[in-house]
């Protein structure tokens, strides 16, 4: 009989994909092989901005000289709170030169939800935009003992098309900032012989990054991501998408996700290829770069690409030069899959990861279309990789047959050793080394994996389990919705019942009773919504997960 140690998906990779891998011992090493193999070769490009692999390596040397001249030791951590710019890049390889350990910061953070990251990490720098340091950063780095260096940065620099739509705030002097120097201007100013003896050497065991978890249940835990997780997720990437040396990528999840880490930014450097970043998501900014640079693949959120499909700009050629396009960091329904298919001719290849994982831990290989499952109607995420072990499991652990319903388990090289100074939370989501997602799914016999849902989104109607995506699948195949997001809210009969809020395609009406009507055609009598409420938007993270949490406090 057929076990999940027996990993049926390995019918679904081609030679290449199964074949055993030897990355280097960090993505520092992948990109130090890019500089020696093609140093002229455009790194980063930003708006009309390009750096070389020389530039940015030599400027991330004069970041890391900065940061060792100022006391900062291997080890020590260094909070990035940039969006998707080269200084984003530069702050990151510079953190590593100097031995450090990166915690990506959501620039979109408030005062209280970066202290208790600064103060948790215990960060010994910050590295931020100018404008965030003037606003309020300063006065909660100063309250944060731990922290004793500070670069700041415009993201206005290295680009001349100064892009309003996007971009904020006006040019700042360059230089000190009160408290804070400035990130350009030692990056040129604090230079360094590439090479020398006493530059800390990454092994694969070392810390890469401290990626903190979103925080829906608690305070947010910092997952360790070593850099052989990092560097391993990032080279399953480069062989299984099979893409020349030198191609072109375009950062449509932000960076500071893990999403953006490995899967755009790791690959591309593993790759020696071409980064294309454009600050933030805004539809018609991402649409003109996709013009611009002729990217050949990119990876975002669904979210994402339903901004795009309902740009009135939009045509087929903006996606032309795409070998292929990846969604991953939130659901994607089946429907929007055709549709962005029909309209615009990529098709969406579907991946599942956490950060826990270091990103994807099953996805759509490259050539394959995910199935859908004929009872629940739910779209396949993906199949492991060749070294993983998925496993569907039961309340005690224990494997649970092929499409029956458990929670995923992983284990593999890309699982992350634990939490960071979180003993107990580590023994308790990673026993025996195996992490407990906390997210419900099947695999079916041939290896394909469906998420249903997060086992805390589960809605109990009158004793029955209804599973979110499965009703907000229903809604995405109405051709009036462009989001749907559904929560269960208190029912004084049934204790909780099903309410759908929804956001609608430009110029397609429609009516919370007639989506109503239309998901209890389709569903059974306990799933369908109850209400249905319209907004102009939902809202979400910036990674572009649909923010629930925010959905049920407003229900």
């Amino acid at each position: 009989m057929t076990s999940y140690q027996d990993k049926p998906w390995l019918a679904q990779l081609n030679d290449a994909q199964r074949a055993p891998v030897q990355p280097p011992p960090s993505t520092l090493h992948a990109f130090r092989a890019a500089v020696r193999g093609a140093p002229d070769r455009t790194a980063l490009a930003y708006f009309d901005g390009r750096l070389s692999y020389a530039e940015t390596d030599a400027l991330s040397d004069g970041i890391a000289a900065h940061l060792a001249g100022r006391g900062f030791r291997p080890g020590d951590r260094a909070a990035v709170m940039l969006q998707n710019t080269p200084h984003f890049v530069l702050a990151l390889l510079g953190v590593w030169k100097a031995g450090g350990v990166a915690v990506p910061v959501n620039p979109m953070y408030k005062s209280g939800e970066l202290r208790h990251i600064l103060d948790d990490a215990e960060a010994t720098a910050v590295i931020c935009a100018d404008h965030t340091w003037d606003g309020w950063l300063r006065a909660t780095a100063a309250a944060t003992p731990s922290v004793r260096i500070a670069l700041t940065t415009s993201e206005w620099e290295l680009q001349t098309r100064d892009d309003a739509r996007v971009l904020r705030g006006e040019r700042p002097s360059p230089g000190s900032r009160d408290g804070a120097d400035d990130l350009l201007t030692v990056a040129r100013t604090a230079g360094k012989p590439r090479g020398v003896p006493d530059e800390p050497e990454p092994t694969a065991d070392d810390v890469a990054l401290i990626s903190y978890t979103s925080g829906t249940s608690g305070t947010p835990k910092g997952a360790t991501n070593t850099h052989g997780n990092v560097i391993y997720n990032a080279e399953r990437q480069r062989i299984g998408h099979a893409l020349p040396e030198g191609a072109t990528y375009f950062a449509l999840a932000p960076l500071f996700h893990i999403t953006g880490m490995v899967c755009e930014l790791a690959t591309c450097l593993a790759n020696a290829g071409t980064l294309v970043l454009a600050y933030r998501f805004e539809a018609g900014v991402v649409l003109d770069a996709f013009l611009e640079h002729r990217p050949a693949y990119t990876v975002g959120p669904s979210t994402a690409y339903m901004a795009l499909m309902a740009h009135p700009d939009v045509t087929r050629d903006h996606f032309a030069s795409f070998a292929l396009m990846s969604s991953g960091g939130a659901p994607v329904p089946p429907a929007l899959i055709e549709k962005f298919r029909t309209g615009l001719g990529p098709y969406l290849h579907n991946g599942y990861g956490l950060t826990e994982c270091t990103a994807p831990c099953a996805s759509v290989p490259p050539g394959r279309e995910a199935p859908v499952d004929k009872a629940s109607g739910t779209l396949a995420v993906g199949v492991p990789g060749p070294d993983s072990v998925v496993r569907i499991i039961d309340e005690n652990g224990r494997d649970l047959p092929f499409g029956e319903p458990g929670e995923i388990a992983v284990s593999g090289p890309h699982v992350v050793p634990g939490y960071w100074r979180r003993p107990d939370a580590t023994a308790e989501g990673f026993p025996g080394g195996e992490l407990r997602t906390g997210d419900i799914g099947f695999m079916d016999p041939d290896g394909w994996l469906y998420v249903v849902d997060r086992k805390k989104d589960m809605i109990n109607a009158s004793g029955f389990k209804v599973w979110p995506r499965e009703v907000e699948d229903v809604l995405h195949t109405h051709p009036a919705v462009r989001e749907a997001a559904v929560v269960g809210v208190p029912d004084a009969y049934r204790g909780e019942s099903v309410k759908a809020y929804v956001s609608l395609r430009a110029g397609a009406p429609a009516d919370p009773a007639e989506l109503a009507a239309y998901c209890k055609e389709r569903l059974a009598a306990y799933k369908y919504p109850r209400v249905v409420e319209i907004l102009p938007e939902l809202p979400k993270t910036t990674s572009g997960k649909i923010l629930r949490r925010e959905l049920r406090h407003r229900a």
